[in-house]
């Protein structure tokens, strides 16, 4: 397995491949061998949760908190078997193991199947700030979280199926961008506040606060033709997010979507940049910083 993935194909470019990818299934599933976590992975993964934890309710969505009551994660790497049984139960997803970054089509079919594919391996401990590639942690605590919110699980199963369509199409990057800009950096409001819901923003300590209350970013009201011509970072926070209201708004995206349509009306336009603001951007406010 020597293939760097694209980020416009949602994934990270230049990254090191991480994983052993050679006992990997057809669909680059794997077997997590919980009993190779070290006492020390374990330490690591408590020290990055008890972080991340205290920054939850302040800045994280209500379903993406209760999502995380219900996994139960907090002592260590948690054991994929039993973190499936809990997710099957909220709404119907399981979590398979993977290696590490794997192709589109196959992480496509498994989000089809509702089944989140979650890296096995953990960054180091000079990582705990940065890391390239996504690991365990990111997966795990950013992802799995907010899939047992039966709306959004819905959503991502659509999306795995609509991102087949688009692999036949040749229309992946904008598949991939609305990905980017909901699942890993998606903001809600609620009652006139700003939430965190994305994977990328809430598993980073540095971007959950920046995200809703940094004065440098644009937010933008959730414009789904806007988002797939849109750009992005993969080694910075986010220049521009997207906030919805709700999230049937991402799921109603997903299914009135004409992908041949798409192409042939907006894939044409000049692409929009790394926070570049356009005419019809609706802006939304940061909420305000507080010291509490």
């Amino acid at each position: 397995m020597n293939k760097v993935f694209n980020p416009e194909t949602a994934s990270h470019e230049g990254a090191a491949l991480r994983g052993d990818y050679s006992n990997a299934r057809d669909d680059f599933s794997i077997r997590q061998d919980w009993s190779a976590y070290t006492d020390a992975d374990h330490a690591l993964w408590r020290k990055l949760f008890q972080r991340q934890i205290s920054l939850m309710p302040r800045y994280a969505c209500a379903e993406f908190r209760a999502g995380l009551d219900k996994l139960d994660c907090a002592d260590g790497v948690p054991d994929f078997d039993k973190a499936s049984e809990r997710l099957r139960a909220a709404s119907g997803w399981e979590l398979v193991a993977v290696p590490g970054l794997i192709p589109d089509g196959a992480f496509f079919k498994h989000l089809a199947g509702r089944r989140f594919p979650v890296t096995s391996w953990l960054r180091k401990p000079e990582e705990v700030d940065y890391l390239v590639e996504p690991d365990v942690f990111h997966d795990f605590f950013g992802h799995l979280p907010i899939i047992s919110d039966p709306v959004f699980a819905d959503f991502l199963q659509l999306y795995g199926e609509r991102g087949l369509e688009a692999e036949k199409r040749g229309a992946v990057k904008y598949l991939a961008r609305l990905y980017w800009y909901t699942v890993e950096f998606g903001l809600i409001r609620r009652a006139g506040e700003l939430k965190a819901f994305g994977a990328g923003i809430l598993s980073s300590a540095g971007e959950t606060p920046y995200s809703v209350q940094h004065t440098d970013p644009l937010r933008v009201k959730f414009d789904r033709e806007r988002i797939m011509r849109t750009s992005y970072l993969i080694d910075d926070y986010q220049k521009t997010y997207f906030v919805i209201d709700e999230f049937d708004e991402l799921f109603a995206a997903l299914d009135t979507l004409d992908i041949d349509a798409f192409l042939k009306a907006e894939a044409t336009k000049p692409e929009i940049g790394v926070g570049q603001r356009i005419e019809t951007d609706t802006l939304i406010a940061p909420n305000l910083a507080r010291t509490a």
